[in-house]
């Protein structure tokens, strides 16, 4: 970071590189940097938030990762299900030993026991027994509350229906649930012969299949659980240790951890750490580091917990495993946006547990900031252990004559003249035959239309020899020439490999399916920059049709740029009271810079050429009618939230507006019924006062709504 940015410059800065980065590693599961620079990065923003006296309800990145997904119901966890702090070293071992220590008010040398815990890479997950029987089991969600992915767990079989000796009493269990490694291969085996896209790894696999909403499609995968904490119970006597209460799960029937190991103090955990990623490699699962618990659970509760993680644990993270090479070629890579990726070809390497041949370069800046250059000796690494990445040259190693690379001046697979933007570089060429086929792949992937049978082969030749030129085009094949269409080059033994009858009905049933996913998942499956699930959701909900959201965005580019939904933390009097006078509602959460390329690219022929495309094919293009139990007294009443309310998110607070019949906006006018007003409410509160608008907390709220 250059020293003279300015501190709000450089805000703003990491703000979006976080965002950047979040997105990457929790939705497409291809983190670009390693979980060390990403906590550093966390670091320093929220050192600047400090600084700036940034207030936390304009922070960004409270919660753990979001898992929640459209479809599920959502389930209040009852205890917040908080990440835990993280430590790379002995020396934040020590700092993290010490403040336990000061808060529990002993000394230096005072006995202090904890139990370390391999930190298994899998999917969060509580799951309620009540007199010994399953009856709940919830995602962690954004920590706050999760997906009821009960009927998931049940069909894995990863943990019994009923414990043994239990049957009294209630107590909610926290585990991970992962996907051994032998059953990510054979999965991914199957995937290979059905023609559809690979698991990027176990973690992702397992997080994927306990998303499927037919429960069905998840027994006999191969998902398994460890289980490693008791989180609340009632009626029932349970052992003060943490190492008793997992001999205690154990005998009750539940997998836990036989890795699990008391230790005498943090010397002794960090000496286990270090041993333990000698036997890493020999294991049939997956671990990121390991997990310190203080040991006695008397302590928890005095320790408590800081909005983010418990003060009585930590992961401490292994360091990231770097690997020698030589760097053979740099190739570009060219994405569905048209985005030219530098992308290096590299001699084999074995690097934390599969071999590397490619790896990430980023961008062309940062390919010249590290100056790498064909025939180089290079460091590799695994971005969160998942996609091998270039992260420094041995510069002593580097070959005489070598020259720098230069930034493609044309596209690789169009020709067609690149441009610079900032630190990337792109194909201007909507027809590209390249960006095309990676625009297919966004489309068809399971976070968009879910559509199964598109593998990368399959892609191909339906654009090569079917002249497939959109998504639109899935739905116009020609179904009679598909069982012959050629998928792959002749095989060892001199015959070609042909779609056939049966991979045709069943992407023929999967594009059938696909028809009825409704708006938001055909809006996230277009590509579009920064229209990704979550927008798509928002828009999908507040304007219901496709024609509206068009009507809007037309409006939108036509000046009404107080019609956006937003807007930004800077918001002038003047645009405030412009959004009044329209009776324009605001959405949270979406910039001026995000709207308008959103809208920009929603309003443009090309996009409103291709829903024209889908309508004609039969595809919805409305979203689901909710079903709004309005309750006497709330039907039509508008509220404004502000502030930060001690247990509701805004988002949750809206839900439970919006469920009972009422509406929220943006701004206080007279018109307004309700505010609800929580810390640091602000401005909003005092308009409030002002006009003598009726003004709740979060206990007022919760009375008034029932």
């Amino acid at each position: 970071m250059a020293s003279a940015q300015l501190p709000a410059d450089e805000l703003k800065l990491i703000e979006k590189q976080l965002r950047y980065h979040d997105e990457l590693y929790y939705r497409q599961a291809r983190p670009e940097i390693a979980d060390a620079d990403y906590d550093a990065l966390r670091d320093r923003y929220l050192e600047l938030c400090a600084e700036l006296d940034v207030p936390d309800s304009e922070r960004y990145g409270k919660a753990p990762g979001d898992d929640r997904t459209p479809g599920f119901v959502t389930v209040r966890h009852r205890v917040p299900m908080l990440s835990l702090d993280k430590g790379y070293s002995q020396d934040e071992l020590n700092r993290f030993d010490k403040a336990v220590r000061k808060l529990l008010d002993l000394t230096a040398d005072a006995p202090l026991t904890y139990v370390v815990e391999p930190k298994i890479d899998g999917m969060s997950v509580g799951m309620i027994y009540e007199a010994g029987r399953l009856t709940r089991a919830v995602s962690r969600g954004n920590g706050v509350e999760g997906d009821d992915i009960t009927a998931q767990v049940r069909a894995s079989g990863a943990v019994p229906e009923q414990l043994t000796g239990v049957r009294k009493g209630a107590l909610e269990v926290r585990g991970e649930l992962y996907l051994p490694r032998a059953a990510f291969v054979e999965l991914n085996r199957q995937f290979t012969a059905a023609g559809t896209r690979l698991l990027v790894n176990p973690r992702n696999g397992c997080a994927g299949m306990m998303k499927r909403k037919d429960a069905r499609e998840v027994t006999g995968k191969g998902v398994r659980a460890f289980l490693y904490q008791i989180a609340w119970h009632d009626d029932l006597r349970l052992p003060d240790l943490h190492r008793e209460r997992l001999a205690w799960l154990t005998r009750a029937g539940l997998p836990t951890n036989a890795d699990a190991k008391p230790v005498a103090d943090i010397a002794a955990a960090f000496q286990y750490c270090q041993d333990y990623q000698v036997v890493r490699p020999t294991l049939d699962h997956d671990i990121d580091g390991m997990v310190i618990k203080v040991d006695d659970t008397r302590c928890h509760d005095a320790l408590g917990a800081t909005g983010h993680h418990p003060r009585w644990g930590i992961a401490f993270k292994f360091a990231t495993e770097r690997k020698e090479t030589v760097l053979l070629d740099v190739r570009v890579q060219v994405g569905k946006s048209g985005k030219l990726t530098p992308v290096a070809d590299l001699t084999p390497v074995f690097v934390a547990g599969t071999t590397v041949s490619r790896a990430s370069l980023h961008n062309w800046s940062e390919l010249a900031r590290k100056d790498v250059r064909i025939g180089d000796t290079v460091l590799v690494e695994k971005a969160g252990e998942i996609i091998p990445q270039v992260v420094a040259v041995v510069l002593e190693k580097r070959p005489a004559r070598t020259k720098p690379i230069a930034r493609p001046e044309s596209c690789p697979a169009c020709g067609t003249a690149a441009i610079s933007e900032d630190i990337f570089v792109y194909c201007p060429n909507p027809a590209c035959p390249a960006q095309l086929k990676e625009r297919l792949h966004h489309f068809a992937s399971r976070d968009a239309m879910d559509i199964g049978g598109l593998g990368e082969s399959v892609i191909d030749a339906l654009v090569t020899h079917l002249g497939v030129d959109s998504p639109a085009g899935l739905y116009e094949l020609p179904v009679e020439r598909l069982p012959e269409l050629v998928i792959a080059a002749e095989t060892a033994a001199g015959t070609q490999v042909r779609f056939g009858e049966q991979r045709t009905r069943s992407l023929m049933t999967a594009l059938d399916a696909s028809r009825g996913r409704g708006l938001a998942r055909l809006l996230a499956g277009l590509g579009i920059h920064q229209l990704g699930e979550k927008f798509s959701e928002l828009l999908a909900e507040r304007f219901g049709a496709w024609d509206s959201v068009l009507a809007f965005a037309q409006a939108y580019l036509a000046g009404e740029r107080a019609a956006v939904l937003t807007i930004s933390k800077k918001k002038t009097k003047d645009l405030e009271a412009e959004r009044v006078a329209l009776g324009v509602e605001p959405m949270a959460g979406v910039d001026e810079t995000t709207a308008d390329g959103v809208f920009r690219e929603l309003a443009s022929p090309s996009i409103v050429a291709l829903m024209r495309r889908f309508a004609a094919a039969g595809l919805s293009l409305s979203a689901p009618k909710r079903v709004i139990a309005a309750k006497p007294g709330i039907a039509g009443k508008t509220f404004v939230l502000t502030g930060t309310l001690p247990t509701l998110t805004r988002g949750q607070a809206e839900e439970l507006i919006t469920s009972a019949g009422g509406k929220t906006v943006g701004s206080v006018s007279k018109k307004t019924d309700y505010v609800v007003a929580g810390a640091e409410a602000g401005s909003k509160l005092a308009k409030a006062q002002e006009l003598g608008v009726a003004i709740l907390d979060e206990e007022g709220l919760k009375k008034l709504l029932g």
